[in-house]
């Protein structure tokens, strides 16, 4: 029951947010005080909320831990290696809210590694704040993940950690995790090593002005990086691009649609998202990162999940050899399937009306995976 004084202007059918102002009343019905008129419930940014609230996400963090996460300071150079003067920029989407991780590379000058490179991965270091049964640590276990919303982000930690001490800014100090990878020049890993460090990104960059750089047109940001930063970056990756190549890792391409917004919230359009090398390149280093984080967990015996991807079951490659057949495309018969040979159906498809067709058809013969 809304009492006449507690509707906050809002009319029937209107999508409001309340709380509850009192105890039952005589119709059985306990008070409730309107504090926010979100409009037409049909109306395009009220989807995301009906969403929040159907699903019980909480939106809003207790007293606790935003005192928890106000009172932090940004971390020193107490225990930390000096990574000021590394130039780690970071690359994201031009509309990032904020920035995770940050990458530079350059020539290794080990005469025993000749053409090798010495790769560095940085990524915001979030256990300097939250530290195990905080606050802010409880919070997060209960929310597990941050939730992401065409039109807004529900965060797993307040905008004091996600937006601004755990956000590798340009131009500013931040804490950091940070591996050192070394690599030959076949882009196979020789060694690695972890490091906690203070580091100072010299650039937030994106995907397409990283990308129009390395093809030719630099603008005033990344036109100074291009020796330094960049070309260090794109030779490292080159390195890495015949490992993969040698690996044979399923190379699925589902392009990522973008749904575009206007300031109502109304969907303008979906696009495909583009994809430059310099997405891939992030990619690659964020794997080859991993790749050392579950070798260094599993040396020191920590107990860390793992992904598992089984083989295909028989039946559902033979209905993928089927269709292949039907797009007058072949899948070897009668031998041991390998990465390989669906890579080579891949590539017999692109380029061709059925790539889509195929490439969603492979994923959906593969296995889910589990933990």
């Amino acid at each position: 029951h809304v009492p006449p004084d507690a509707t906050g202007g809002a009319r029937d059918g209107e999508l409001v947010e309340a709380e509850q102002s009192g105890p039952k009343g005589r119709m059985g019905l306990p008070r409730a005080r309107i504090l926010d008129r979100l409009g037409d419930p049909s109306a395009p940014k009220a989807v995301s909320l009906i969403a929040i609230h159907q699903h019980g996400i909480p939106d809003d963090f207790p007293d606790p831990v935003i005192a928890e996460a106000d009172s932090m300071k940004p971390a020193g150079l107490k225990g930390r290696e000096d990574m000021r003067e590394l130039p780690l920029v970071t690359i994201d989407p031009w509309d990032a809210r904020d920035h995770d991780d940050a990458v530079w590379a350059h020539e290794d000058d080990d005469p025993r590694n000749e053409g090798g490179h010495v790769i560095w991965v940085a990524i915001a270091d979030v256990a300097h704040y939250v530290t195990p049964s905080s606050e802010l640590d409880r919070e997060a276990r209960n929310r597990g993940n941050s939730s992401y919303f065409p039109d807004r982000v529900v965060p797993m930690l307040p905008d004091r950690l996600s937006g601004d001490l755990c956000s590798l800014h340009e131009g500013v100090e931040r804490a950091c995790l940070a591996v050192r990878i070394v690599v030959d020049s076949e882009g196979n890993k020789l060694s690695h090593e972890f490091l906690r460090g203070l580091m100072k990104s010299p650039a937030s960059l994106n995907y397409l002005e990283v990308q129009q750089a390395m093809d030719g047109n630099p603008n005033e940001k990344t036109e100074p990086l291009l020796s330094p930063v960049l070309r260090p970056l794109y030779a490292a990756y080159a390195a890495l691009k015949k490992a993969r190549a040698e690996r044979q890792p399923l190379e699925l391409d589902l392009p990522e649609r973008k749904i575009i917004l206007d300031d109502d919230g109304k969907v303008t359009s979906v696009a495909f998202a583009e994809r430059f090398d310099a997405h891939r390149l992030i990619e690659e280093f964020m794997v080859l990162a991993n790749v050392c984080a579950a070798e260094t967990l599993i040396e020191k015996k920590q107990p860390l999940l793992f992904r598992v991807h089984e083989e295909p079951a028989q039946e559902k490659l033979n209905a993928l050899r089927e269709t292949a057949e039907a797009a007058g495309l072949t899948l070897p018969k009668g031998q041991v399937l390998q990465t390989r040979h669906l890579n080579q159906l891949l590539k017999q498809a692109a380029e061709t009306d059925e790539s889509e067709l195929i490439n969603i058809s492979t994923l959906r013969s593969m296995t889910q995976a589990y933990y």
